[in-house]
């Protein structure tokens, strides 16, 4: 066989005979090179010194896998305890029961408004309040209106009357209340289209606390106006921008939320949304449906 591949040769030209010895010494270096490369790999494994230096760089990647995991924990920021989840409610070390007591509560329509509400409702222990009460974060009005029940109202009033039907003369009966206070508390009842909860009052533009307290004190929504309410999964940008404290830009975001969900949004879908007024999500949710 080497006689017939010799005696084809000269049948090439002299320059195909180098480009053949030339790929006949290239493959060689590079089985050399190989050979020379698996020799060393298992010398080098072999060497104490170098698997210690292994060992020693394995022990830093799992070093560093260790502060990646750690920096993954759940960190808890200020929450709404309105709308703790079961995944939240499990890294807030709740138990089953008390998550579900929680939800329980919230599928009636009610929300939770002080720290001793929720131990009420979910029956967590005082060890547990100690640890996380610090970090509920009620609506800017639930605040001041707990802030506020102290306070000592001297105004004439001896009836409680309807909000709705209230007249100027009727709110500047409260203490502090003047022209101004009266005509802008009118205003925003006409702008609302009357108002659906007594609560609404604490979103009237600079009303001091003591004032919103004493009108949540002498006046009662009697008579609310007849709710169109709003499927929130199905309504269009118009829609949602004529319902009250919604914006175009957060009727905006509400749509870009919606179309990224696969599922229909519900109430604690809201709050995820950007720049979603949750002191007002109460509100609002009586203008919804889901």
């Amino acid at each position: 066989m080497k006689k017939h591949f010799f005696n084809f040769l000269p049948l090439l030209t002299r320059s195909q005979r180098k480009g053949i010895l030339s790929l006949m010494l290239l493959v060689f270096i590079l089985q050399f090179c190989l050979f020379f490369f698996n020799q060393r790999k298992r010398n080098d494994v072999d060497d104490p010194a170098t698997a210690m230096e292994w060992n020693l760089l394995q022990q830093e990647i799992d070093s560093l896998k260790q502060i990646e995991t750690e920096a993954r924990k759940f960190v808890i920021t200020p929450f709404n305890p309105n709308f703790i989840t079961d995944y939240k409610g499990y890294h807030l070390q709740m138990t089953t029961m008390e998550i579900d007591r929680l939800h329980a509560y919230r599928k009636t329509g009610k929300f939770i408004n002080s720290v001793q509400e929720f131990q009420d409702i979910t029956k967590v222990s005082d060890e547990w309040l100690s640890v996380y009460a610090a970090y509920f974060k009620f609506p800017d009005w639930v605040t001041a209106k707990n802030a506020n029940r102290n306070f000592k109202d001297d105004s004439a009033l001896l009836v409680i009357k309807d909000f709705n039907s209230a007249t100027a003369e009727d709110f500047k009966l409260i203490k502090g209340i003047g022209d101004g206070y009266a005509q802008r508390i009118i205003n925003e009842r006409k702008r609302m289209g009357g108002f659906v909860h007594m609560d609404q009052v604490a979103f009237i533009w600079n009303l001091p606390p003591e004032v919103i307290h004493s009108l949540q004190k002498y006046f009662i929504v009697k008579k609310p106006p007849v709710i169109h309410k709003i499927n929130i999964n199905t309504a269009s940008k118009q829609e949602i921008s004529k319902i009250p404290y919604i914006n175009h830009e957060l009727s905006r975001n509400i749509l870009i939320y919606r179309s990224k969900k696969s599922e229909p949004l519900t109430i604690e879908d809201l709050e995820k949304i950007n720049g979603f007024p949750l002191d007002k999500l109460k509100i609002i949710a009586l203008y919804l449906d889901f």
